[in-house]
């Protein structure tokens, strides 16, 4: 898959590491964030993210700040972006399976390299189910979406 990477200044000692992880998975690194810009800011990087997925540049993304929130928040802002702060496995791999995540963030300031890693493994071995009880959850977010609410 080709996965697109970025962060902001809080996240990006964290980034050099989950890009080398990324790529030891087999993936593609979309790159967004190439540069260490002192008081940058989140929301500027999540808009590009969400951009190079919609475009189909990237089919997943990884957005990485200081505590993951900000980034999360700003990423959700954009219709067909589904972006979630993990900080255990369990719900890296269950928003994509259940919920159709497209976008795992995470907490430069919050979590260590090491459990970054395992997030970021188990968020991209993970496929959507496809069962009938996640289609007709994930069916009426989409239509929260469309509403515009």
């Amino acid at each position: 898959m080709k996965i697109a990477l970025a962060c902001d200044h809080g996240g990006y000692p964290l980034k050099l590491e989950i890009k080398e992880c990324v790529k030891a998975l087999g993936h593609m690194v979309v790159d967004l964030s190439p540069e260490n810009i002192p008081g940058d800011d989140y929301p500027d990087y999540a808009e590009k993210l969400g951009k190079a997925i919609l475009n189909k540049d990237a089919e997943r993304g990884i957005l990485i700040c200081g505590s993951g929130v900000g980034a999360s928040i700003a990423a959700n802002k954009m219709k067909g972006i589904y972006a979630a702060v993990c900080h255990d496995t369990y719900s890296a791999h269950q928003g994509v399976e259940h919920d159709r995540m497209n976008v795992l963030c995470l907490g430069a300031r919050v979590i260590g390299s090491e459990l970054a890693k395992e997030l970021v493994e188990a968020f991209l071995n993970s496929q959507f189910s496809n069962e009938e009880r996640h289609v007709r959850r994930v069916n009426k977010v989409y239509k929260i979406e469309k509403a515009g609410i």
